[in-house]
């Protein structure tokens, strides 16, 4: 028994010497360490989806991949439970969330995160046929809201009092509100330029009363030194125009934060 407890002890003992010596390497060295950057998303157009081809495409997508690049390492985008978001950043199955992630407290609290890089907000989406019934926030009040679990769609209509019935993405929420299982959507407004609409999927839904006005940042762990490495990297690219040229793919130059 006492080998058991001294065996058991020195795992112990040799786990909190590793996590140590993880505590105190620099974010970016563990990253060029194992040679690639672990990308947390969602599908989640224009930010980050997947082309016919299978893969990852989009603004931030796009953006990280030249980040990593940057960094002179592979990038892997890596879809997650958006509500798992910071689980899984701490446990290091990723190493960053860049998902047009919108900084909220709990997220600045828990992250370390860039500078805002993209103006949004939370916008109610929902059946063109109804829309012109409901203009107004309070209008809204007896309504069935579709969110992302753990979103900042789910946080503004939680604050508000409504009624929130929250699935596991905001493609998810759209196609909770087309089969008529939720009254509305709150999504991002630029998802919902991009997917709802006209020429869309989602030819028969409109979006309209936008609920309040964000920013998104990406979150790197807490301490983490690459949250200044992507500001630096971010500000160059603004400077040589190639940040304005990946927006302008994807339709988004208008939301862009101004230097």
């Amino acid at each position: 028994m006492k080998k058991l407890i001294a065996l058991l002890l020195c795992l112990v003992l040799a786990s909190v010497a590793a996590f140590a010596v993880a505590e105190g390497e620099s974010d970016k060295a563990y990253v060029l360490g194992k040679g690639k950057l672990v990308v947390g998303i969602t599908d989640f157009e224009p930010m980050d989806y997947r082309n016919e081809a299978g893969d990852w495409i989009g603004f931030d997508a796009d953006m990280a991949r030249a980040f990593a690049a940057y960094l002179g390492v592979e990038v892997e985008f890596q879809e997650i439970d958006w509500d798992s978001k910071i689980f899984e950043l701490n446990g290091k199955s990723i190493d960053c969330v860049w998902n047009g992630m919108t900084l909220t407290d709990e997220v600045l609290s828990a992250m370390a995160c860039s500078k805002p890089y993209m103006n949004n907000a939370q916008v109610v989406v929902m059946r063109t046929d109804r829309s012109a019934d409901y203009t107004t926030v309070e209008s809204l009040a007896s309504l069935v809201f579709a969110v992302e679990a753990g979103s900042a769609g789910e946080a503004v209509v939680t604050e508000l009092g409504y009624q929130v019935n929250a699935v596991q993405n905001q493609a998810a929420a759209l196609m909770e509100v087309k089969a008529g299982t939720s009254d509305a959507a709150v999504i991002d407004a630029l998802m919902a330029a991009a997917m709802v609409g006209e020429g869309t999927s989602y030819a028969d839904l409109t979006y309209s009363v936008p609920l309040n006005d964000e920013q998104y940042g990406v979150g790197f762990r807490t301490g983490s030194d690459l949250a200044a490495e992507l500001d630096a990297f971010l500000a160059a690219c603004a400077a040589d125009g190639s940040l304005l040229k990946v927006a302008e793919t994807y339709g988004v130059q208008a939301a862009l934060v101004a230097e």
